[in-house]
């Protein structure tokens, strides 16, 4: 029996060395059963079988355990972060400015980001703290695997690991290299985590961070109601939540003298809508221990003469009005 390697080649089955690398991955875990996950995932094997697919299977079967023990958490967590780890090498990557080098050929990387860590290689490749991925469990390192890596845009292979991601978020928010350093680190130990904006967006081709947005109230006609509708998926576009006022629109049962109806809904669907993003986007975040946004965020524009656009920061410039519209939605 042969299995397929990342790089297409055949070779015979080693069973013990599915085993040695659940071992290694358990190791100080005392509550945690390592053969069960290997034999599990031996018992995948076939004539062909990939590696890749039995990675993903020990994976699978660690993670279908949490509920037994926590400490499959962790197991499954590190299982993945080693899955994480092979497929970014398949790609030849084995360092932050060449993760980041194949980031800018695919269109993914910002030119400034891309000349800042070019300009500065040797010191941000030695920077990194690759046992901080230890830091994370399942569900959190599955989350940034998932949402949050820079992917291959041909094969969707991801091109950087969870340190090369954090790296690349400080460096999109710094002015030099020590700076991205000192940010690098505190974010890394999970000691503080900008939002959901920011994560997706620092050091790319967008480097749109703004974290919130709040919109006035269109006025009460179809068209300016359909305007605002607009512009929340503009600012949705990248992952900006959004906070929408609607008092300017006419109550329940109040006359429509174009139809000679009268309205009947309480939450209009541009709200519904605006809504409905919102906590997609919150629901979505990778969140181990957010405290807040980055500092350096700024609101983005929006063509809409004579209608005030959202403040960005911790409160995101909520004033007494705009609470109590919210709340009469």
């Amino acid at each position: 029996m042969r299995v397929k390697k990342r790089n297409g080649s055949l070779e015979p089955v080693h069973v013990e060395k599915i085993i040695r690398a659940v071992q290694r991955s358990a190791a100080g875990l005392s509550q945690v059963d390592a053969m069960r996950i290997a034999i599990k995932t031996i018992g995948g094997l076939y004539d062909g079988s990939s590696t890749r697919e039995l990675d993903q299977l020990s994976i699978q079967t660690a993670a279908s355990l949490i509920s037994e023990e926590p400490e499959y958490s962790r197991l499954a967590g590190r299982l993945l972060a080693n899955f994480i780890e092979k497929e970014v090498a398949n790609q030849n990557i084995y360092s932050f400015s060449q993760s980041m080098e194949h980031g800018y050929k695919f269109g993914l990387v910002g030119e400034m980001a891309h000349r800042f860590v070019t300009e500065n290689a040797r010191k941000l490749n030695s920077c990194l703290e690759e046992r901080n991925t230890d830091l994370f469990e399942y569900f959190g390192i599955r989350t940034v695997y998932d949402r949050y890596l820079l992917k291959n845009p041909e094969t969707r292979d991801v091109i950087e690991t969870p340190q090369y991601f954090f790296l690349r978020v400080a460096c999109g928010l710094s002015q030099n290299v020590q700076e991205a350093i000192e940010f690098y680190r505190l974010i890394s130990a999970h000691d503080y985590m900008p939002s959901s904006p920011t994560l997706f967006n620092s050091g790319t081709m967008h480097p749109q961070m703004s974290s919130c947005y709040l919109l006035d109230s269109p006025e009460d006609d179809l068209e300016s109601i359909y305007d605002r509708y607009k512009d929340v998926a503009m600012l949705s576009k990248f992952a900006g939540g959004i906070g929408l006022a609607y008092h300017r629109v006419r109550a329940r049962g109040s006359l429509i003298r174009g139809t000679n109806g009268r309205s009947n809904s309480r939450v209009p669907t541009a709200v519904q809508t605006a809504l409905f993003l919102g906590s997609r986007r919150w629901t979505r975040r990778f969140r181990p221990s957010i405290r807040g946004a980055s500092a350096r965020a700024r609101p983005a524009s929006i063509s809409n003469p004579g209608t005030p656009i959202s403040k960005t920061s911790s409160n995101c410039g909520i004033t007494p009005a705009t609470k109590l519209a919210a709340l009469t939605i």
